[in-house]
């Protein structure tokens, strides 16, 4: 085999060798790529910290502990009540199945036509639990079942300690990559690098906030008025919103049919309308110009593409890695084209 062909085998090779591993490991890192995010995200205020004369050891205690701190008081203040809600709505369930059906029936004579029922409640009857019991208890089988609870108890157990060690040897992590790089090559990794960390830190930074933001307003709205669940769809809404179109989309329809069934008022979906317009004014006009720009600049379509190739490969944690991922390729993407049009193929 020639040199040339043994130098492209060999990158080739290994990156098909860890894509495979990656791949078959795909359940069990969740943990990995949350505490890599969170490192990703808590290294430049420690590097802000260092330039104040703090240890690197104090610096990562102190911001480990602020965001320990975040995430445990979130989960502590907001779990008890998405809980609440979420087996609020299992329980109310069939009624609300029940009543589809004369809504139907009352949004086809306003139209003046005619439409085959398609019977909800029956189908309520036949597929849901009718008794209480069975009903109030059918969260709690779906979170105790086996392989979904020991996957949820290693996650939150794992992801701290995994983001402590990551926070504390991130500059040597990148600094042991960056030797392994070939000599030619390193400046043109460290160029492509430094773009793909000034576009991803203020993108995730910046749609973390947005997301907040929007679940924060939309649960807000529709709880004044008078959504039973509005914190729930506000939640579901504002977490699907990096994915352009779909949290509204999703949240205008599940308010919707909430909204309905609550209150028979086909004239008061005005209300629901204007919660999802103003959240979505102030996302185009505000906050996503302000706090994440331009900066990923990659197609709505490719966007659901790569959320959807991720789950599909890699589970959650390639939901998790999408964007990220897909913004990287795109950098390398640029590059290769500006090589191709500089090249003699091309110009010739």
């Amino acid at each position: 085999m020639h040199i040339t062909d043994i130098k492209i085998w060999i990158p080739a090779t290994t990156l098909l060798a860890i894509s495979l591993l990656l791949y078959l490991l795909a359940p069990m890192l969740a943990p990995f790529v949350a505490a890599a995010i969170l490192a990703y995200l808590g290294d430049p205020l420690i590097d802000q910290l260092e330039r104040f004369k703090l240890s690197r050891g104090l610096a990562v205690t102190l911001v480990f502990f602020v965001l320990l701190t975040f995430v445990t008081l979130l989960i502590l203040l907001l779990l008890p009540i998405l809980q609440e809600q979420i087996s609020g709505l299992i329980q109310r369930t069939p009624k609300y199945l029940e009543a589809i059906d004369p809504l139907l029936e009352s949004l086809a004579a306003k139209l003046g036509i005619t439409i085959e029922s398609l019977n909800f409640k029956a189908l309520a009857k036949e597929y849901w639990p009718q008794d209480s019991g069975s009903t109030k208890n059918m969260l709690l089988v779906i979170t105790q079942s086996g392989s979904a609870l020991i996957s949820a108890i290693m996650f939150f157990m794992l992801t701290p300690i995994i983001t402590f060690y990551l926070l504390r040897d991130w500059d040597d992590l990148l600094e042991f990559i960056h030797q392994l790089m070939p000599h030619r090559v390193r400046d043109r990794v460290r160029r492509l690098a430094k773009q793909s960390d000034s576009m991803l830190s203020a993108f995730i930074r910046g749609q973390l906030l947005v997301m907040t933001t929007l679940g924060a307003l939309y649960g807000a709205g529709l709880s004044l008025i008078g959504l039973q669940f509005g914190l729930l769809v506000g939640v579901i809404a504002g977490l699907l919103s990096f994915i352009p179109y779909l949290g509204t989309t999703i949240g205008v329809l599940i308010a919707a049919i909430l909204y309905m069934v609550e209150y028979q008022d086909w004239f008061g979906l005005w209300k629901v309308g204007l919660v999802f317009a103003i959240g979505q004014a102030l996302e185009g006009y505000f906050l996503t110009p302000w706090l994440v720009g331009d900066k990923i600049g990659l197609h709505p379509v490719v966007v659901i593409f790569a959320v959807l190739a991720g789950g599909q490969l890699f589970g959650v944690a390639g939901i998790l890695l999408a964007l990220p991922a897909s913004s990287v390729i795109a950098v390398l993407i640029r590059e290769v084209v500006s090589v191709y049009k500089q090249s003699d193929v091309y110009l010739k």
